[in-house]
């Protein structure tokens, strides 16, 4: 089999572990990242959309809230790791082309070199119609929660506040011009425990997405790429909670 996969993402835990995974059984061209919007830049963009109020209580829950869930969850991480065996090991770096955008002229220029028969998105903004119409590739995602009932971020988290365990999963799905919104490949439902919140759900999606991107990659190359009815038809799009929110859920439903 001489196709080409090249990986458009971030720099993040989820992008290593999805290359070394899929590197093992499917060479790896090239790894395009861009870098991530932060700080002042992201914020002033949430806040076009969501209002100052609502990104307020988003940046009070990362700043006063995560850093609380990550420390007591140290335990219950050893135990996924240690289940899912992650390989974290470093992608090369001659493997790796960085980029601002996704969205720029040169991850263009990029794509129409390489010329990959499957480009695997993960962590980026929301690619262009231009981009995705630049290349012959298919594009596909995984996306941390079952859509489109759980579209946007946090899909897990939302799927356990609204008392909806039963579409708490991870998605494979075509990449399109929209929010997660593209046809489903695979699906799958993780094993929740009560030890588990916020910030151990998408440690226990990425370990049970991964072997679903993996059957998608082999579906994709051998041309028998089957788009599948979601586990749900409802469709909504969620952001990151608030302050305010996670504590409701916390207090009055014990989901966190």
């Amino acid at each position: 089999m001489n196709k080409k996969i090249v990986m458009l993402c971030s720099e993040c835990f989820s992008t290593t572990v999805i290359y070394n995974a899929v590197n093992k059984q499917f060479p790896v061209e090239r790894v395009i990242t861009e870098t991530p919007m932060r700080g002042m830049a992201l914020a002033k963009r949430r806040m076009k959309k969501l209002g100052w109020f609502r990104v307020g209580g988003q940046v009070l829950f990362s700043v006063l809230i995560v850093p609380l869930l990550r420390r007591t969850s140290a335990g219950r991480m050893k135990q996924i790791f240690s289940h899912y065996r992650f390989d974290e090991s470093i992608i090369p770096a001659a493997e790796k082309t960085a980029l601002n955008s996704v969205n720029e002229e040169a991850c263009i220029r990029l794509l129409q070199e390489l010329d990959p028969d499957l480009v695997i998105v993960n962590g980026t903004r929301i690619i262009s119609r231009k981009v995705l119409e630049s290349s012959r590739a298919v594009f596909i995602n995984m996306h941390t929660g079952i859509t489109p009932k759980y579209r946007g971020v946090h899909g897990g988290y939302w799927a356990i506040a609204n008392n909806d365990a039963d579409n708490c999963g991870v998605t494979i799905h075509l990449v399109d011009k929209g929010i997660d919104t593209g046809g489903i490949l695979y699906q799958g439902i993780i094993p929740v425990t009560p030890a588990d919140n916020y910030f151990t759900y998408p440690y226990l999606q990425f370990g049970e997405g991964i072997p679903l991107m993996l059957k998608a990659v082999e579906d994709a190359l051998n041309n028998r790429l089957q788009v599948r009815d979601s586990l749900t038809k409802e469709s909504a799009l969620w952001s990151h909670p608030t302050i305010w929110q996670y504590l409701y859920t916390r207090l009055f439903k014990g989901k966190g």
